[in-house]
């Protein structure tokens, strides 16, 4: 609910100050006195787009503050979370435009976009008028109006997961036949290559192994002959025999040299135990040499194999395996695809025919809703004085959605016997503010939550026809707020709150201002918007009439 309005050097408004309060708040006065004025302003915090130079002449800038109350559970708490904003039981909006046209907004003293404010303007405000291409003048929102006279927020709920399991449904069909079509498009290769891998079968760390083996096969090669002379240079041949044969030779006549070849001859011993290991350890060596020549060749046959297959895939030797199950494993798939993808086509099948039944479930209550609302707009046109008139909520089959598939379209025929069309196209100045009356009478539920604005809705009406707008805008304030701008007496009498929009001339610059009315000057506008400048007795008494019905 609006609660007041702080207006600064905007258009010819200088200084404003209002506060409203719950009800019908009526403002009235002189044609080009203001009243719009008040409209762009109050649009301007919104972040509505609406004229582009608002400061006033001769400021630097314009600026204006509008503070809402803001009810536990109000949807703007749910939008001020999501943009990280401070909440509360009271929300102001602040928005200054430079003379140089930059703009910038608070909410609760917090920076903002233009487009947070626009989104919070949809829970707060509503602006009924001759002009209203936001509201019930928008065909795109006929069908949500509908719903909300209907109150199907259960059906919709179950078309919306409805909706959203058949594309989940219809995601996962596309996705196993996108990945088959894929696989299918390198089957051969899988199969070809998955044969030749598995034939070969390449174990983890295999290359290495063969490699080191390679190697050493191929130096026993290179070294073993000269082992080989070296063995034979150590046995009885070579160094054993020579020092066996020195060290008898030597023992024989040691006994003759007087102990002096005693060292020599153990010295010899120790030499011969010596040679007797290095020959054990060459012999050993030659027997580590020995290999089968053939084996070489196969060892190197499969190093070779191994390495050629990880060029050719273009992997590391030691991840063949691995990719070889990778591949196996979109083989398996592929084998497996088909049965999986039947299995999904019947899974959609049944989200399709969910989604269809909740649809046309959601179909016939919109077909029944649409008669009963038709119904209760025309009840409301007969004391507006378009008794004569035809309403009617159109139905037409639309595109599949989140919220069925329903196109939705308010039309009216305002002469028996002409042709149903839009209301903005068939209807007059006059004949559209009734229609948009009457039908916001019939889908108010609770809108306590929103401000109601009706800009001039009863221009082109007068009398009794006048005075049935008036009471039906009372009856929306009824436990809400509703604000009117109007020049009917019929319509200003039944104001629960009332202002005056006035110009004045100061230092030769005119000025726009709002001034509350007590009862007595209530009278005397009233009398005037009867009457005209000069205000009668028979005007007053009018008035006093008006008001006290």
């Amino acid at each position: 609910m609006l609660r007041a309005l702080d207006i600064r050097d905007m258009l010819i408004i200088d200084r404003l100050e209002l506060t409203f309060q719950p009800g019908l708040n009526v403002l009235t006065g002189e044609t080009g006195a203001g009243k719009s004025i008040l409209l762009d302003s109050l649009g301007f915090v919104l972040g509505w787009r609406g004229r582009a130079e608002l400061v006033r002449t001769g400021a630097a800038q314009g600026e204006v503050v509008a503070e809402f109350d803001l009810p536990e559970g109000h949807p703007a708490h749910d939008i001020l979370s999501e943009a990280g904003l401070p909440g509360g039981e009271e929300l102001i909006l602040r928005r200054v435009n430079t003379a140089e046209g930059r703009k910038t907004a608070w909410v609760n003293d917090r920076r903002c976009s233009g487009e947070v404010l626009r989104a919070l303007s949809e829970t707060l405000i509503e602006l009924h008028g001759q002009h209203d291409d936001r509201g019930l003048l928008n065909p795109r929102g006929h069908r949500a109006m509908l719903d909300e006279f209907a109150s199907v927020e259960g059906q919709l709920a179950e078309v919306r997961q409805a909706w959203v399991a058949m594309g989940k449904a219809r995601k996962t069909v596309d996705q196993t036949k996108a990945a088959l079509d894929a696989v299918r498009a390198e089957e051969e290769f899988l199969r070809h290559a998955v044969a030749e891998l598995d034939q070969l079968d390449p174990q983890p760390g295999e290359d290495e192994e063969l490699d080191m083996r390679r190697r050493t096969m191929q130096g026993a090669e290179k070294i073993r002959d000269d082992v080989v002379r070296a063995f034979h240079l150590l046995g009885g041949d070579g160094a054993e025999g020579a020092m066996g044969d020195a060290l008898r030779w030597l023992e024989g006549v040691s006994a003759e040299a007087a102990g002096q070849l005693e060292a020599p001859i153990m010295a010899l011993g120790r030499a011969m135990l010596e040679l007797g290991e290095a020959q054990g350890g060459v012999e050993h060596c030659l027997n580590a040499l020995e290999f089968n020549p053939a084996e070489l060749e196969m060892v190197e046959e499969r190093l070779f194999a191994i390495r050629a297959l990880a060029r050719k895939y273009d992997v590391l030797a030691d991840e063949l395996g691995g990719f070889a199950e990778g591949l196996r494993v979109k083989l398996n798939a592929l084998d497996a695809g088909d049965v999986n993808l039947a299995d999904q086509m019947a899974a959609l099948s049944a989200a399709e025919a969910h989604y269809d039944t909740c649809a046309q479930r959601l179909t016939d209550t919109r077909y029944q809703s649409a008669g009963q609302l038709d119904q209760a707009v025309m009840a409301e046109l007969a004391p507006l004085k378009m008794e004569r008139a035809v309403f009617e909520t159109q139905i037409t089959p639309g595109d599949a959605g989140p919220e069925g598939r329903d196109v939705v379209a308010f039309t009216v025929a305002t002469n028996p016997g002409a042709p149903a069309g839009p209301l903005n196209k068939i209807a007059s100045g006059g004949e559209l503010s009734r229609f948009l009356l009457a039908l916001k009478v019939c889908l108010t539920g609770d809108d306590s939550d929103h401000t109601m604005i009706f800009d001039e809705i009863d221009r082109g009406v007068g009398g009794a026809t006048a005075d049935a707008v008036g009471r039906r805008l009372a009856a929306l304030a009824d436990g809400g707020q509703v604000l009117v701008v109007t020049h009917s007496p019929q319509v200003a009498a039944q104001g629960a709150h009332h202002w005056r929009v006035q110009k004045q001339v100061e230092d030769g610059i005119t000025l726009s201002t709002v001034v509350p009315l007590s009862k007595t000057e209530r009278v005397d506008e009233i009398a005037r918007m009867v009457a005209g400048d000069t205000i009668t007795k028979e005007a007053r008494a009018a008035a006093r009439s008006l008001l006290k019905a």
